[in-house]
This record gives structure tokens, sequence and C-alpha cells, in this order.
């Protein structure tokens, strides 16, 4: 069992978007943080979301302007901060007889361009889709629709990518770390926290910021703390097919049920639908979509293309466990996506616990929770930062990503055009420091399978705390949708060369 010297001025418990993005704001205000994850990082609901960084048009029939508007202002930011894993997206919403009214659509598309300060990204305009791209796939009914704006993301190396730049501005990540007990000692925390090898750690803190997600409650119960909201689970599952279109708009899809979901190009030759929204019973990391969940979004989607989607066609299954705050909902659906801060001074160790949220607002989550802590851990001295500095590998124009595959296609001419595009846009600029002047794929280690240098691996390992093939397959990329069993025993080999 080992102490620091020292203690920190923050221990941030969940390496989830929420925890990521408070580790990093923290640091870069000066305090000393530890960041403490029981698994890998975004390993649970945050890698596991519909990859969009949007305001939520269908919250403002829930009268959630201000959660819209919020999320909406911060579009933008996080595109501009990360316009290598953030990029806009146009959305196709067909008008569906018999469902909400067209002027209600157009209302709320209205809302949806104004209230939020959109000034880089298209407005929405009415499309005929008989004439429109999006109307192609489409059965031939469906003849009036819109087309607004919103951003994709990918969701788990924006977690990882905050962690990143919170180690390089100083707090130490410890993933697979579990804390196991909180208590408070003359007025600071200590944490016992125990390794996945078995290895034992006291940690003290002056502050402990509790972003446990799903399993926000039980961490306040190895606090013996009392919680100040209840939460309720609801599981959001996610199903991929073959490509369905050839464009790159996505659709907003309306059901007779009232719900909607959405069908989004993926990973270049796929298609993700989804979500769904059913109440959640037993550990948030055994959530899998349902025989039922897969049927309701196949049907959904055969209601709208040409082509019936059955589940024959899914080659893979995602499920997220989101934790909403209880306010008494009667459907999943209609539950609050907005969020809670609370902070108790326990003996006067602040305790801050972030309740809900969703991905867009994590950074004003996370600037909202250092605020609060800044009032009682004095090392917290800075001002707001993290909406102008990049993230790691985003130092370059909005505008930029399609250029800087180029430049990786020119400088390593062996490099797939598919290749050198998911380099760009995972790694930003940062690839350069791996990929160096490598002319072949022998200067990079050689190449595992479909692009997947033994360079990168290591890069992953040594600078993104990746220790597993599932960890490098389906967090800091998604590969794993092309890997055979036989290429992951590849990787997995050259995983024990690098320890």
């Amino acid at each position: 069992m080992t102490e620091p010297p020292q203690p920190y001025d923050v221990i941030v418990v969940g390496g989830g978007v929420n925890g990521a993005g408070v580790a990093r704001d923290a640091a870069g205000r000066g305090a000393r943080v530890l960041l403490l994850e029981a698994n890998d990082l975004a390993e649970g609901t945050s890698s596991k979301s519909t990859k969009l960084i949007h305001g939520g048009l269908r919250y403002l029939e829930h009268y959630e302007f201000g959660l819209v508007r919020e999320a909406l202002k911060e579009r933008e930011t996080l595109w501009r901060i990360a316009p290598h894993i953030i990029r806009p997206m146009r959305f196709v919403l067909p008008y569906r007889d018999g469902l909400r009214p067209r002027w209600l659509l157009r209302l709320g598309l209205f809302l949806y361009d104004h209230i939020g300060g959109r000034r880089k990204l298209p407005a929405t305009r009415s499309v005929d889709l008989r004439r429109h791209a999006a109307g192609a796939p489409l059965q031939p009914h469906y003849v009036h629709g819109f087309e607004y704006s919103d951003g994709w993301v990918d969701d788990a190396r924006l977690v990882l990518l905050n962690a990143r730049d919170a180690a390089d501005r100083g707090a130490r990540v410890r993933t697979r770390t579990r804390a196991e007990m909180l208590r408070c000692e003359e007025g600071q925390w200590v944490v016992e926290a125990a390794d996945d090898q078995g290895h034992h750690y006291r940690f003290t803190g002056r502050s402990v910021v509790n972003a446990a997600g799903p399993a926000v409650l039980d961490l306040l119960k190895r606090a013996d703390a009392e919680p100040d909201h209840q939460m309720r689970l609801v599981r959001g599952s996610h199903i991929v097919v073959r490509r369905l279109f050839d464009h790159d708009y996505a659709y907003f899809f309306q059901l007779p049920d009232g719900r909607i979901f959405f069908a989004i190009p993926y990973e270049q030759d796929f298609t993700l639908i989804g979500t769904t929204d059913v109440d959640h019973d037993g550990p948030a990391n055994e959530a899998q979509a349902s025989d039922a969940e897969i049927a309701y979004l196949c049907e959904g989607a055969s209601l709208y293309f040409r082509a019936p989607v059955t589940p024959a066609d899914v080659v893979w299954t995602y499920s997220g466990v989101r934790p909403l705050v209880e306010e008494g909902s009667e459907r999943p659906e209609a539950a609050t996506r907005g969020y809670r801060i609370d902070l108790d001074l326990a003996e006067g160790a602040p305790l801050l616990t972030i309740y809900g949220g969703k991905i867009t607002s994590y950074r004003h989550v996370a600037e909202e929770a250092v605020d609060a802590l800044a009032r009682h851990v004095p090392a917290l001295t800075g001002k707001h930062w993290t909406a102008k500095a990049a993230l790691p590998g985003g130092d370059f124009p909005i505008t930029g990503a399609t250029a800087l595959a180029a430049e990786y296609r020119l400088a390593h001419p062996f490099l797939s055009a598919a290749t050198a595009q998911r380099i760009a846009r995972a790694y930003g600029t940062e690839a350069r420091r791996w990929l160096g002047d490598a002319g072949d794929w022998n200067a990079l280690g050689g190449e595992i399978a479909h692009g997947l240098s033994v360079a990168e691996v290591r890069w992953m390992t040594e600078q993104e705390w990746a220790r597993t093939a599932e960890d490098i397959l389906w967090r800091r990329s998604k590969l794993g949708l092309l890997f055979s069993d036989e290429e992951k025993a590849r990787l997995m080999a050259v995983l024990r060369e690098l320890r």
C-alpha cells in the first residue's frame, strides 16, 4: 500500500467524459489532480452514445429549452477545439403523414437554429426528397422533409483526449484502479483503491469529484454519503449494419409511437441506427441490446428505407446505460438529460457529485464543477480556459481534416486513402509524432491489418493507456468491425511483445 508524499488537490473518480473533462479543466487551472477509473477510459456509457454533438431536437417537446440552448452553444465550441474527432453533419428529417405536423417540425427547427448561437453551421432548409440525394434510399411516399445541422463525434476518443490533455498538464491518470472506500480524516479525503493486478493504494486529497456515471450512487455509499438525487438508469441500444446509402447525410426519423431515432453514416462502410430508451436493471457493464430492441430498430428503419433492414443484417450492437436524474417521468425517453452538480462539505473536505448530463455538455459541466470546487480548493486559481484550448491533435482549422489526411497520404504514399483519413480523424496533427518520416510499413514496425501498424499500437499503449485488444479495436479505433479472429490474434501477439 502506497501513499503520495502530499495530497492531491482534486481526486476525480470516474474516467468517462465528465470525469476526464473535470480532470482536464482542474489540471489546467493549477491543481494537482488524480483521475481514477475502475476499467478503461470511456469503457462505459461514454463510448456507447449515438456519437452526436447535438442540442437534442426532441427535448424541445419536453420544454427543456435551457438544456437544448446550452448544448447548442457547445456544438461549435467543441468543433473548434477538436476538429479531428468532431465534424459537422447535415441531418434529413422526412415528414411522415399522421405524426408531428409540418408546421410544428418547422417551428422546432426554427428554434433549434436560433436559440443556441449558431455561427458556422448552415441553417435549416426545406427539401424535396424526390430531388434530394437523401431521398433516393427512402420509400417513394416520403416527399417532403427538412435538412438541418448538428455534429458527429468519436465519443471514446473525446474522453481519451481530455484525459491526455489533463496528463500533459500534470494530472496523474490511473486506469483499471477502483476506488473501494472513501473517508474523511482530519479535513481531507482518504481514498483506498486497488488495481486489477491486486495492488492496493492509499491516496489523499483535498477534494473528491464523484463522476462515476451509472455508479454515482454506489460511490456515494462507499463514501458513506447520502445522495441528493435519485437516478434512473436507461439503456440505449444501437445496431450497426452495412452501409445503407451512398451519401454523407444522416437521418432523423419519427416513429408511430412518438419516439425518434437516427440512421448515421458510420466508419466509412457502415450505418449506425439508434437509439432505444429502456429502463435498465442490473449492472451497467452488462448492458446488451435485447432481441426486442434489435427488432424495434430494424422495423423502424424498414418503415423508411426502400430496402428492409432485418436482424440478420446487423453486424454489431452496443448498449450504454445513461444515468438520468429521476424526476418521475412515465416514459424513459421523457426523462431529463439535464445534469445536477451538488457539493457536500463533509468535515470541511469537498465532495462534489455530478448527476446525469449528456456528452455534448460535458465541457460546460466540467467548468461549472471546477468553479464550485475553486471556492474551497486554493490551488484552483486559474480562469476559464477549456473553450479555447485545442485538445491534443486539434490545433488546425475546423475545415482542415481533409487537407490533413491528404498531407499524410502525400508524405506516406503506402497509406490507403481510407487509412490516411482514419488516422487524420483520430489523431489530428499528433499522428506526425508516430508516423515520423516512414516510407513504408516496415518503418512503422509492420502492418497488423487494415492499416493498423505496430507504431500506432505502441502509441496507443504508451500515450493512450491502451492495454487490451478491445481497448484498441473498439475504443481507440472502431477497427473491430473489420478485424477477423486471426487478425485479432496477431494484434494480441504484438501487445504481448510491447509489454
